[in-house]
């Protein structure tokens, strides 16, 4: 049975949401167990629309089971039980959502059922690599160590995919600024010039002549072009969340100058990663490959490693299928994983892959950045002293001639 509820934790703190249990009895017996005093407990036949508006507004991101995967593993080493370190910690947590799904995870757990199989009726929070290493974790007795690199695993990711966007927030950040600069002269400053220079009767340059019709289009169809980015960004954001729409972005995005490196340096690196760790923890290398794949974030990268499953189940090499498409697994790549398969060794050469790909990105982004921040300051420079000279040089022209 599902339960709406609502309480207070120690702190006072009002909190809502929804829990599973057999019963309003054994449902008040869970929430009592998490510190909370309750105010309300009704049987909930449908999700209200501010339930709704909690997935849609409060998603779990990977900082959230970063931060609960460090917790927990410390109290697990503490030796605290599970569903008392699951309870405190998320008792703890601000997203709402987040916090009743580890209140299910924990009552789950509570009620006899394995922590990785209550971690699986939540997919869209824990990952199937996440899931399948805390299994592995659980078999071999060591969780709290999965639960530890679990959360450096995750911290690593967070920091590579804060890197690339803190290299691509600069250039937009520019552009943006550019957009602005140019509807302020188009509106403000170019129609009394424009109006000067016409009134005076010079011959204008065909720079000035180019400057005047922009500035005369872009003052009466603003709107219109704001419009169309703004369909267009809305467009491409709903494509990317069809089945077919995706894989035709992330293929683009693969194709962009500079980004599309970094992508591809990335999704090699989270590849080899992911799939060293799986190896090093026992799972099997096409089961392995198949996990990996799911989660390496890419559709085109998806679609080569389950080709690459498929012929490893058959008897090939991984690396022979990785051959085939130089641009995505480069050829240092595929070289490194023919010895690993060849020595027998492939989950610490992956391992040393890793480290190499993730130096390479690292030096990558940081000169990108030391190279684009002054180039797009004097591109900006010139784009907005350009439109001024034009306008300016008549003018100095009439007033030179004037004298």
């Amino acid at each position: 049975m599902k339960f709406e509820y609502r309480a207070a934790d120690e702190q006072g703190r009002h909190q809502e949401g929804f829990i599973q249990a057999s019963s309003d009895q054994a449902a008040l017996q869970v929430l009592d167990r998490h510190g909370l005093y309750i105010t309300r407990l009704k049987e909930s036949k449908e999700e209200p629309l501010y339930a709704r508006r909690i997935t849609l507004f409060d998603r779990v991101s990977e900082s959230d089971v970063m931060l609960f995967s460090r917790q927990l593993a410390i109290m697990f080493k503490s030796r605290v039980s599970l569903v008392d370190s699951l309870t405190t910690i998320g008792s703890q947590l601000k997203s709402k959502s987040f916090k009743s799904r580890i209140f299910q995870v924990s009552q789950a757990v509570e009620a006899g059922t394995a922590f990785s199989d209550a971690l699986a009726k939540h997919p869209d929070v824990f990952s199937s690599f996440y899931i399948n290493m805390t299994k592995r974790g659980e078999a071999l007795g060591k969780l709290s160590d999965v639960l530890q690199y679990l959360a450096d695993h995750l911290e690593r990711e967070h920091q590579l995919k804060s890197k690339i966007k803190g290299a691509l927030t600069y250039p937009i950040f520019v552009i943006v600024v550019a957009f602005v600069v140019i509807t302020l002269l188009a509106i403000l400053v170019l129609p009394n010039l424009t109006r000067i220079l016409q009134e005076s009767g010079a011959d204008l340059p065909l720079i000035t002549r180019g400057v005047i019709v922009f500035s005369n289009f872009y003052r009466q169809w603003w709107w219109l072009i704001a419009l169309f980015v703004v369909a267009a960004v809305v467009g491409i954001f709903r494509l990317s969340k069809t089945t077919e729409g995706r894989k035709i972005v992330h293929r683009v995005m693969l194709k962009i100058p500079v980004i599309g490196n970094f992508l591809r340096m990335m999704y090699v690196s989270r590849f080899g990663e992911n799939l060293s760790t799986l190896i090093t923890g026992g799972v099997p290398i096409v089961e392995a490959m198949g996990i990996t794949g799911r989660i390496v974030g890419n559709e085109t990268y998806e679609r080569i490693i389950q080709q690459a499953k498929d012929s490893v189940s058959q008897g090939s090499k991984v690396a022979d299928v990785f051959e085939r498409y130089p641009k995505e697994f480069p050829p240092t790549f595929t070289q490194m994983i023919k010895v690993g398969e060849k020595s027998g060794a492939l989950d610490e050469t992956l391992a040393e892959i890793v480290t190499f790909y993730r130096g390479e990105m690292n030096r990558s982004v940081d000169a990108f950045i030391a190279l684009i921040e002054p180039l797009l300051i004097v591109l900006l420079g010139v784009l907005v002293g350009g439109v001024m000279a034009s306008l300016m040089l008549p003018l100095y022209q009439s007033i030179t001639a004037a004298i």
